[in-house]
């Protein structure tokens, strides 16, 4: 059993959506393994996710991802003191491959088991720094394809959500608009790639949504879908890259003046920012730039699904005594805090 104060090294699985993803991790903090196997290229030709390919995919890569992730930290079982695995929020089916897998191992080498929080994982991404570590409280930040989250942090393990998309998530607006534009699948990417050429010019609406911490993308969707049917601006590639890069504006610019209101609002010490649009450039230029208190941010690599948050995440699991049993499941719609 891992001690409240014991070094370990933690074996962490995740495979909430598209990405079949092994790692070890000592201490909490040092990354001696990541690896990732990406469904993105055979998802791209759907121009979105197909959860049953997900899961069947997951299937084929979770043992040869696992393998290679032990080889990769030069480690045996015998050195690996707990398992830390993604049972929600996700994908059912995809889960479902990434729980069993950890359950069977456990068992099979009578290993500590832990079920994370994906949400909770992708804030322990920015524990995986050679800086030192954040410090409560703090303020959290969660941009993905799936959430948009304002959650408050006391401690470890200790969440308050404060807000959240009450429609599209930011991910899931950017994958949305750049349908609308004919820039293909993951959309975050491709918008922040062509918005480089653009200039946020039009005027596109933001929800505000005064009086909470609440987030909302849907209606900017719509008015950009209605912009381009009616200047029919795919025409022009200046005109696309224009639009682009207002539609990025106007998603960060919500998400860091709400942010940095609450932070201010909260006398929070820090804010944490984390999740795959936390990679987008502007958002953190827009951070760093107008936040009062420090804003720390996981490298790209780290702000998108991987399994190295998911260790770090279960290693203070173990600290504190939290142990799941071989009845974990999975959590399809789970929420944090």
């Amino acid at each position: 059993m891992i001690g409240k104060f014991s070094s370990a090294k933690i074996l962490g699985i995740e495979t909430s959506c598209d990405e079949t993803a092994a790692a070890i991790v000592e201490d909490g903090n040092r990354i001696l393994s990541n690896i990732v196997a990406s469904q993105i290229d055979i998802h791209a030709r759907y121009g979105g996710i197909v959860p049953e390919v997900a899961s069947r995919q997951h299937l084929l890569t979770i043992i040869p991802v696992v393998n290679k992730a032990m080889t990769e930290a030069k480690v045996t079982w015998q050195d690996i003191d707990g398992i830390a695995v993604t049972f929600g929020p996700g994908l059912a089916g995809s889960l479902l491959v990434g729980v069993n897998v950890a359950k069977a191992i456990a068992l099979a080498k009578q290993l500590p088991i832990t079920g994370v929080n994906h949400l909770e994982a992708h804030i322990y991404a920015n524990w995986l720094r050679k800086e030192k570590p954040p410090c409560f409280p703090c303020l959290c930040l969660i941009v993905s394809g799936g959430h948009s989250d304002l959650v408050l942090m006391r401690g470890h393990g200790q969440f308050e959500k404060l807000g959240r998309t009450r429609d599209d998530a930011a991910g899931e607006a950017f994958d949305k608009a750049a349908r609308i534009l004919g820039l293909g699948y993951p959309g975050g990417p491709a918008i922040e790639e062509i918005a480089k050429s653009g200039t946020p010019c039009l005027s596109l609406p933001r929800a505000w949504l005064r009086g909470s911490h609440d987030f909302s993308f849907s209606g900017l969707k719509t008015a950009l879908w209605h912009y381009v049917q009616r200047e029919e601006i795919l025409t022009t590639a200046s005109s696309v890259a224009d639009a682009a890069a207002s539609f990025q504006y106007a998603v960060v610019d919500v998400l860091a003046t709400k942010t940095i209101k609450a932070a201010r609002e909260l006398g929070v010490r820090q804010i944490l920012l984390s999740g795959g649009v936390a990679a987008n450039k502007l958002l953190t230029e827009q951070f760093h730039n107008s936040s009062p208190v420090p804003v720390l941010v996981p490298p790209p690599h780290l702000c998108t699904d991987n399994a190295a948050m998911v260790a770090a995440c279960g290693y203070y699991h173990f600290q504190t005594g939290k142990i799941s049993g071989y009845d974990l499941d999975v959590i399809p719609s789970l929420s944090l805090g």
